[in-house]
Parts: C-alpha cells; structure tokens; sequence
C-alpha cells in the first residue's frame, strides 16, 4: 500500500451547494454524486484524504441558532464541530454509494472531528475582518455582542481568520492513511484552537480551509494535493481581454504572479498562497482544478499545476 501515491483533495463549498440553490440535504447529495464517483474511481490507484469548505453550512446554522432563545446558543467552533460532522456524513454516504455501484468492497473511509491549533497572538484575533452568518439591520446589531461590519446587504457579524500553524489529528490522520483508509478531515480548516495549559481551548474564528489542508498536506507527506473549485484552475489578468489560464508553471512564477497581484484576496489569493506553500515545503505537486476535473488534474492533463520545476510533468503520478 505505501508505494500508492498520497492525494489530498480539498473541496470548496460549491461542492455541495451551488450558486442558486437553497441547500437541501437533497441537493448537497445530488452535488456529491460527481466527486465522489471520480475519487472513488482514484482509490484504486491512490491513498486518498479528504477535506472540505463549511462556508454555506456554517452560516446556516448560525442562522438558525440566532432564530431560536429557547435552547443555548453554541459558540462557532462548536458548531464548525457541528458542519464536520453534517458534511462528513454526507460524503461517507456518497462514498458508499459510488463504491456500491462500482463494485468495490474493500475500500473503508470515516470521518475524523479535527482540529486546528492557531497563534493566540496572531494579529487577527486584534482586527477580525472574515464576514460569516446572516445579515442583519442596525435595529439588530444594537442587541447583538458580536463585532460587526456594515456592508450593502445590511449588518454581517466579523471573526477573525488566523493562519492555521498545525493539525492536532494529524499523526492518526497519516496513520489511517497508511492504512489505506479514505479519510475525510479537516472541514471547513478544522475547529479552531489555541493552547491553554496542558490543553486546547476553542475560539471564535474561522480558517481558510485551503490553508489549512495544505498544512495537513505538509504533514502527511501527500504526493498531490489538489484544491477543487468552480473554475479551470488559476488565470493571470482575470476579466481582462489577456485573461490566461495558467498550466503547468513553477512555484517561483506564481510567486512572481502573487507580486503583481493578479490573485484576489477573496477569492484565488488563498488557494495560491496555499499551493505555493505546499510545494515549497513538499517538493512536491499542487493542482487548482475545477469539479468536473478531479480525474484529469491527477493525470496532469487539467488545472493550474504548480511545481518546484517548470518543465516537470505529473507522469510519475498518473
């Protein structure tokens, strides 16, 4: 089993719920049907690990805990606790149903509740400016304890976003791993915690989760990490008329690529910044690719592919 390669593959949010859709058990099945069946069809070859985005999720249950006095309201990182477990039952049942259909009877794959340790004095915690949950009205946010922000749809509760340092569960996730388990962890960037004595305390905010599966990706040792999005891969001078979408090129180019800003802080600038730390760390492969594509970008055929090395191709891992 240990010469299988080792693939981590982070899906966004829009794996789940897309644009214009309300977010029904339903639904976030039928959105699963696709990934799924692709990594399935990779485990025959693959060590797999699975992470995942909780941005629509955890915005709907902070939702609905603000919709109901009678029962305790949670703090956020038990209810990020809350979207690891929703989401990894959901992509469990998937799993089985793909296996099923395709006939594979030896594969086995849980869900693992992780957290991630963060720097309790990193400048985030003094400036939050990640927007999560509903929108409120100024009548609202004078009732309300949360830092909030003003922005056209009305009132949005602010927390902070710290970069993530470790992944507590990481040594049982890599053992698993070795194991030839499918391991699905880390969602929505892991519950976030800081030390506290001899233990770890839970805090109020919230980690991008690319980041923080490019850490686990560092720690595990995975020969791929691919991060799963709504676009081709990453592309220079976006919604210009030069628009291009980038392929294989070296870690030191989307270096150079970030310096001249061409990666948005709200959207393609995480997912970068997470690749060029794993390849720098690793030495290893990391590919943007888009849902449809999880198969191909493995083979090297699809995506943004960021290594140590331009003239490198991904044929040792196809």
């Amino acid at each position: 089993m240990k010469d299988k390669p080792i693939i981590l593959i982070a899906l966004g949010g829009n794996a789940l719920i897309q644009k214009g859709q309300k977010g029904t058990t339903e639904e976030q099945l039928e959105n699963l049907r696709l990934p799924t069946r692709k990594i399935v069809e990779l485990c025959r070859d693959h060590r797999v690990v699975i992470t995942h985005g909780n941005g629509p999720q955890v915005g709907n249950l902070l939702l609905q805990q603000e919709s109901c006095r009678e029962v305790p309201i949670m703090p956020l990182d038990i209810v990020g606790a809350m979207t690891e477990g929703q989401i990894g039952y959901m992509i469990e049942s998937s799993l089985d149903k793909a296996m099923n259909e395709q006939g594979i009877n030896d594969r086995f794959f849980l869900s693992l509740i992780t957290y991630t340790v963060l720097d309790e004095n990193d400048p985030c915690f003094q400036n939050p400016t990640k927007p999560i949950g509903p929108f409120y009205s100024e009548e609202d946010v004078a009732k309300l304890p949360y830092t909030m922000v003003k922005t056209d749809k009305g009132f949005r509760r602010v927390v902070p976003s710290p970069k993530p340092l470790r992944i507590i569960q990481h040594r049982e996730i890599k053992k698993l791993v070795e194991m030839d388990f499918i391991v699905i962890c880390t969602g929505g960037g892991g519950i976030p915690v800081i030390r506290d004595g001899s233990g770890f305390r839970g805090v109020e905010a919230v980690i991008d989760k690319d980041l923080a599966s490019s850490k686990l990706a560092q720690e595990i040792g995975a020969d791929i990490f691919i991060i799963v999005s709504d676009v081709r891969g990453a592309s220079i001078n976006w919604g210009k008329p030069d628009q291009e979408l980038l392929g294989v090129v070296s870690v030191d180019a989307m270096k150079q690529y970030v310096k001249e800003g061409h990666f948005p802080e709200g959207s393609m600038g995480p997912k970068v910044e997470a690749m060029i730390n794993f390849v720098d760390f690793t030495g290893a492969v990391g590919v943007i690719c888009h849902l449809e594509d999880i198969d191909k970008a493995v083979a090297g055929e699809a995506g943004t592919v960021i290594v140590k090395q331009a003239e490198y191709r991904l044929a040792k891992s196809a």
